[in-house]
């Protein structure tokens, strides 16, 4: 249960009383380094933007490509086509996250088999 916090309850106290201290207190742990490395790594983000990339060009492309080409005008079948081809890059970026985090699993497990 969230409760809520008025601009009272967290204003930072501003001491004015001529010490030699700093007046404003910013955070009981200014002194340290804040971790700003992201969260997620960037080899993961380079896959997604190449799979979003994927999503948004291989289903029209196909789609146009097999418009006059192989369907002859046909556009439910290329429809389809353009369908398949969505479905196609889907399960192949399931497919490369699972291998990517059974890979990062096997590295755990070494790490942990390594720290005993």
């Amino acid at each position: 249960m969230t409760t809520r916090r008025t601009a009272a309850q967290t204003a930072i106290p501003d001491t004015d009383n001529g010490s030699s201290s700093s007046g404003n207190i910013i955070s009981p742990r200014a002194s340290e380094k804040s971790n700003i490395t992201p969260a997620v790594p960037s080899s993961v983000i380079a896959k997604l933007l190449g799979f979003t990339f994927a999503m948004i060009t291989l289903p029209i492309s196909t789609y146009f490509l097999s418009l006059n080409t192989l369907f002859s005008g046909n556009s439910t079948w290329a429809g389809a086509s353009a369908a398949i081809m969505a479905n196609v890059v889907l399960l192949s970026y399931v497919v490369v996250a699972f291998r990517d985090d059974q890979s990062e699993r096997a590295e755990m497990m070494e790490q942990e088999k390594k720290a005993r």
